[in-house]
């Protein structure tokens, strides 16, 4: 608890007030429906509702103090006029929580696809380094041995900062969070004190919300320059990028800080050679900073070996020693949604994986595509209210791999599934595909297409649990449902 005063005085922003009376401030909300008494309400203007309508349900819940851009006819509790809320807040949330990210290793990883699957390696290996690890993205946040629910891949700034002061509590060592474009546009993770920054790949998403590829990858630079310019011998920072990326350099001249490389070649600092792949996993030769060891490892295909090198020179940068970091990725056993095999004794494989954006999907179809010894089935669709550019490529990238797709439901939200299909479907040349509108039907339709030797991807939702159809959120569980549809089929 802090003493409004106290806040108002630390503030480096100029401000105006009103009936600044020095009030017990316990918390910060920016959601009126979770204020409590003795809290401080934060109005941000956002994309479907404005804090600032909602001021007097926030202090008939308890409310004591304000902030706010606009105008408002409180005249009962403090309020503290400020020109940018959202900036504020981000400044606000790190001091009411004694600035904690500097008290952690935070490691953000950034990028279109791999950030999930980058964070657990690191988690496991760091755990085999018996170092207490936190992991805050897209499946959920863990704190130690607990896990939590998160709404958005990285949250807000007063659920994360409140987290990362859990985390200081706990004596986590290592962060692993998931920046994404979304967070680093909004300023959702300003005052983050990051350690190491890792860029994994950079392909087209998220443009209905940043409309072009190069406001998307502004938005991602971002990370990187957030490492700042102060070198420190006592806590040094790294930017670590995929130096086979073709923005790679755009990445490199954002940080201040070294810069270290990834790839397949060596040209980079970090790099796999003598790589080979097969159905049941993949071996390679990791060449470090600190020697070189043979990997041999359950995860598949090329996309996985950039996340090992990732993962490998972030651990090796934080100090872990090339044996650990070696026992971690081959025991791995990969990510719940993320090229996840559904476990059965059927003629043919099955494959769930998070795949959402062209060049995701490309790299799982060509996965499969290298050990595949018949017919490739793909069930697929593309959300809705989001960006209908890549759905004609998604559908064009599952004609090009897949021997018969069945175009389906993702999460179609506010749209027609039709009129979303009838978008993939643009893409498509052949007739080697079906539609088929329930997601559940569709997954069971490719089993009853499947014979032995066959392999069905289902692609687009990974390890999600749910699917929005219009205002309602429904359970769908892609690997239940396979598992139901191989059992209904026998």
């Amino acid at each position: 608890m802090k003493k409004l005063k106290a806040i108002i005085d630390d503030l480096p922003f100029p401000y105006r007030g009103s009936h600044l009376t020095n009030r017990d401030i316990k918390d910060i909300k920016i959601d009126s429906r979770d204020v409590q008494p003795n809290d401080l309400f934060v109005c941000i203007s956002g994309y479907t509702v404005d804090g600032h309508d909602f001021v007097k349900q926030a202090v008939d819940k308890g409310a004591v103090a304000i902030i706010a851009e606009k105008t408002l006819a409180i005249d009962t509790i403090p309020v503290i006029y400020v020109r940018d809320t959202k900036r504020v807040l981000s400044y606000l949330a790190s001091y009411f929580y004694d600035h904690p990210s500097n008290d952690l290793h935070l490691i953000g990883i950034t990028g279109t696809n791999g950030k999930t699957s980058v964070s657990y390696l690191l988690d496991e290996i760091f755990t085999l380094a018996m170092k207490k690890t936190a992991v805050i993205g897209t499946i959920q946040m863990k704190i130690a041995e607990n896990t939590y629910p998160i709404a958005n891949t990285t949250p807000e700034p007063t659920y994360l900062q409140k987290s990362f002061k859990q985390m200081v509590d706990v004596n986590i060592d290592h962060c692993m969070m998931e920046v994404s474009s979304h967070a680093l546009e909004l300023g959702r993770v300003n005052g983050c004190d990051f350690d190491l920054a890792i860029f994994t790949n950079l392909s087209q998403d998220h443009l209905d919300f940043h409309e072009t590829m190069d406001d998307y990858l502004k938005a991602k630079l971002r990370l990187f320059y957030q490492l700042g310019n102060r070198y420190q011998q006592s806590r040094p920072k790294y930017a670590v990028i995929n130096g086979d990326d073709r923005y790679a350099n755009d990445f490199a001249h954002a940080s201040s800080q070294p810069v270290i490389t990834y790839g397949l070649t060596d040209s980079s600092d970090v790099y796999a050679d003598q790589i080979q792949f097969s159905a049941n996993g993949t071996t390679f030769d990791l060449h470090t900073l600190k020697g070189s060891t043979e990997i041999k490892t359950d995860l598949i295909g090329k996309f996985n070996v950039y996340n090992m090198l990732a993962a490998a020179s972030a651990a090796q940068l934080s100090g872990v020693a090339l044996s650990t970091i070696k026992q971690g990725l081959e025991q791995s056993k990969g990510v719940r949604g993320r090229f996840e095999t559904v476990k059965g004794d059927h003629p043919f494989g099955i494959i769930i994986d998070y795949a959402h954006t062209p060049d995701s999907l490309e790299n799982v179809l060509a996965t499969i595509q290298s050990f595949a010894q018949a017919k490739i089935y793909l069930v697929i669709g593309c959300g809705g209210d989001r960006d209908r550019t890549k759905r004609p490529l998604m559908a064009a990238i599952g004609e090009k791999y897949a021997d018969f797709t069945i175009l389906t439901s993702d999460n179609p939200r506010s749209e027609d599934p039709l009129e979303i299909i009838r978008d993939m479907r643009e893409g498509m040349k052949s007739n080697r595909y079906k539609i088929e509108i329930d997601r559940k039907q569709a997954i069971k339709d490719a089993v009853s297409l499947a014979e032995s030797n066959d392999i069905i991807l289902i692609a687009g939702k990974g390890h999600e649990t749910y699917q929005i159809i219009g205002d309602q959120t429904i359970h769908f569980d892609d690997y239940q449902v396979a598992l139901q549809a191989v059992s209904e089929g026998r």
